[in-house]
């Protein structure tokens, strides 16, 4: 009944779920540290925005909306960087990311200095985008994570063939006439706006935890993309529910270190006991078949050894 507790519960139960579901895609798509790219730029997004909004005069110079529009905006330029580095130079795609997150990062870092010299700055509470603060949520913050969180999982749905055959076989999507790029773009584009949206809940040091780590545990229980992005969600729902509780139960406890360290138990638990990649169930399999064909071995041996025996008499 505590509203502290119910409101970020709610956001981030929708937070989770949406981030289990885009994050299956990323993983598949081998682009795991593009969200970690998105989230670091997201801070010169969020700098440039106050700082913008301050010249133009406004007196709230701490509106949400503009400041997550600002991160939208870089985190979007980012993945512009990123792919026109990897797409007209011959430097890879890891470098490419590692170039663009250091460079935005860098940015973000010099505006933050500026913004702590404004006398205002210093109350403004931009800080809490670097290591997240979801109990300061509101009702309002709740609706635009609603709407966002919608909207990102509408287009999963619309598009989830087009995103399942992009990861498994992108040069026979091409040959095929899908519009590779654009799908691509528009992939990214979702993992975007979810690095964007929880960026209150769990800063942008954390944010690739709530995409990567629920997809990479439902990997260990179904080779099937549509379970693996039900699994992933649930699980991505599970360990934000789990991590409010618990930082309910303990106030001192930062919530989304906590939803972190409950989706990281969740992924130990799947990698251990996964039915399908599972940890267990593949030293399992290795041991079965390792007797089967030692039975098979010794069975081959006893007939060569009786093979003389059976021989019919001249």
């Amino acid at each position: 009944r505590d509203y502290n507790t119910r409101i970020p519960m709610l956001g981030m139960l929708l937070l989770g779920v949406c981030g289990g579901c885009v994050g299956t895609f990323m993983l598949l798509r081998k682009r795991s540290l593009i969200s970690d790219v998105v989230s670091h730029a997201s801070l010169s997004g969020i700098a440039a925005a106050f700082l913008i909004h301050k010249v133009l005069g406004s007196q709230d110079q701490r509106s949400l909306p503009v400041l997550l529009t600002g991160a939208l905006v870089a985190g979007l330029a980012a993945i512009l960087c990123t792919t026109a580095i990897r797409r007209w130079s011959r430097i890879k795609e890891d470098a490419a990311q590692a170039i663009v997150l250091s460079v935005f990062f860098g940015i973000g870092i010099a505006l933050f200095t500026i913004v702590d010299d404004i006398p205002s700055g210093a109350v403004a509470g931009l800080n809490q985008f670097i290591f997240g603060q979801a109990a300061s949520m509101s009702q309002d913050d709740l609706w635009l994570i609603t709407v966002s969180v919608a909207a990102v999982l509408a287009t999963c749905a619309l598009l989830f063939k087009e995103f399942g055959l992009l990861c498994f076989d992108e040069d026979f999507a091409g040959t095929q006439g899908w519009p590779v790029a654009t799908l691509d773009l528009v992939l990214m584009g979702l993992v975007v706006a979810v690095s964007v949206i929880g960026l209150q809940c769990v800063g942008l040091l954390l944010v690739v935890a709530m995409l990567i780590i629920p997809a990479a545990a439902a990997r260990f229980w179904t080779d099937r993309l549509g379970p693996m992005a039900l699994i992933a969600s649930l699980l991505g729902g599970a360990g934000a529910v789990a991590g409010i509780i618990v930082s309910a139960l303990f106030l001192r406890i930062s919530a989304g270190a906590i939803i972190v360290l409950v989706s990281a138990g969740f992924f130990l638990f799947s990698m251990a006991f996964g039915t399908s990649r599972g940890v267990i169930r593949r030293a399992m399999v290795r041991f079965q078949t390792r007797r089967r064909v030692g039975r098979h071995d010794l069975l081959r041996s006893i007939y060569e050894c009786l093979e003389p025996l059976l021989e019919p008499l001249p």
